[in-house]
């Protein structure tokens, strides 16, 4: 059973998610065979290289290359030192365990009796917080005021659903709170947040609904990981963890581990 901070998490993730369709950005993963080839394939196009280039600086085939690109074949440490120095970044960040080039680490998941119940909490609630901030604070670049209110009831809807679950846990709560009954409470929500994301989709791919105008191109977003830390350095570490933090509980590796979110 997720909490609701993680309800929320998987809220705002697939709202994030929304924008990998439309901008440059790749976030996420759990370890070498998922971040490392992500990583090195956006830096090289970050930079405009081609493989080929990039392989004879290198020293090793395109083919190879390639595989490492993919994540068909998984390279030795002495290759991830020399890929690292090629593009100025740390091994820690092309390893996933950095929240930016820099190094700034990702804190490792740690046993639950290291870290308070109070504590975790509040950590993960100023992670949600400032990961909020910063896609509230691009929707606002896009410059498109039907962006943020479709984001707005797809996130609202989500927290109301954690918060009815929540709820209903205790049949004596007394539900005057709502004008929804219970029973169709979890569906309505859910139906709620469904259409709002569909109709994010809609507009940052730049098509109308009725009187909603759809984002223009050229207010498109480009985003990537690089990007994201030079304009938001206080938020983006956050976004960061969050992502990390809830892709690692839907492939379901952290079940019975607690993570501290950097903030």
């Amino acid at each position: 059973m997720y909490s609701s901070l993680q309800f929320s998490y998987f809220g705002l993730y697939f709202t994030l998610r929304l924008f990998t369709k439309f901008a440059d950005i790749r976030l996420g993963g759990t370890g070498l065979n998922s971040y490392f080839p992500r990583i090195i394939t956006l830096l090289r196009k970050e930079r405009g290289l081609s493989q080929k280039s990039v392989a004879e600086s290198l020293g090793v085939s395109q083919a190879l290359l390639s595989h490492y690109e993919k994540g068909i074949r998984e390279c030795g440490l002495d290759f991830v030192v020399k890929i690292a120095d090629f593009y100025g970044v740390s091994s820690d960040y092309l390893l996933g365990r950095a929240a930016n080039p820099s190094g700034i680490p990702i804190l490792a998941p740690q046993q639950p009796a290291c870290i308070s119940h109070s504590a975790q909490v509040s950590a993960e609630q100023r992670l949600l917080v400032n990961a909020i901030t910063l896609l509230y604070s691009v929707l606002e670049n896009c410059k498109n005021e039907n962006l943020a209110k479709e984001a707005s009831t797809y996130l609202f809807a989500s927290f109301y659903r954690a918060f009815r679950t929540l709820y209903a846990s205790n049949p004596k709560n007394p539900e005057d709170l709502f004008a929804v009954r219970k029973e169709l409470a979890g569906g309505y929500s859910a139906a709620c947040a469904e259409v709002a994301l569909s109709n994010l989709a809609c507009l940052l791919s730049g098509k109308d609904i009725g009187s909603a105008k759809g984002l223009d191109k050229s207010d498109t977003p480009t985003l990537s990981p690089k990007e994201l830390a030079s304009a938001y350095p206080d938020l983006a570490p956050s976004l960061f963890s969050l992502i990390r933090q809830i892709e690692l509980q839907m492939d379901g590796s952290t079940s019975t581990k607690k993570q501290k979110p950097q903030v």
